[in-house]
């Protein structure tokens, strides 16, 4: 769904700033080093969950001092829209997780529904050991639990770093809770 101009622009100048792109950068590089104890020599599989942890990925990728690889994996629940439905999967690397170890990034930790179903997946596809992380975790129950979490935020609709609203606003620095009306 495209947003026209002054919806954007709308949606833009009543949303919160939560957390200031310095601040997004800081907590780049606690989530880098913790990720470096976690798994350096152990030459880990780094699964991008797209399209949401792109941005993440790419962020995080140059701050880890360790050898890896990068593939994707693709599950989601929102498809543009701003709630969540069955998980659908448009990419499962199956065979590319057996015996590997894996870091799967994404960029939220909402619900938790989507990571649990991605974490799953890789150990029912032979992964030797998964970790995960998310740069954004919001304070709320979840479904399962993450590794490395870069901020934790309070559970309301967000966009910024990744994170989008109805498919706009991922390239946002900082990340802004949506104002209610909007949701």
């Amino acid at each position: 769904m495209k947003l026209d101009a002054s919806t954007y622009a709308g949606v833009a100048q009543r949303a919160e700033c939560l957390v200031t792109s310095e601040e997004m950068e800081a907590a780049l590089d606690r989530m880098a080093e913790a990720l470096t104890t976690r798994l350096a020599g152990k030459d880990p599989l780094v699964l991008c969950v797209m399209t949401g942890a792109a941005i993440v990925t790419g962020l995080l990728l140059p701050r880890l001092d360790f050898q890896l690889r990068l593939d994707y994996i693709h599950a989601t629940r929102y498809r543009g829209e701003t709630r969540g439905g069955d998980i659908f999967w448009r990419h499962r690397p199956s065979e590319a997780i057996r015996g590997e170890h894996v870091l799967i990034l994404d960029d939220i930790l909402d619900e938790g529904i989507t990571l649990d179903h991605v974490a799953r997946a890789c150990r029912e596809d032979g992964a030797a050991s998964v970790q995960t992380a998310v740069l954004v975790e919001k304070i709320r129950p979840h479904r399962c639990e993450v590794d490395v979490v870069g901020v934790k935020v309070a559970d309301r609709y967000l966009y910024g770093y990744g994170l989008d609203y109805k498919g706009y606003f991922r390239n946002v620095p900082g990340v802004y809770a949506v104002a209610d009306e909007d949701v």
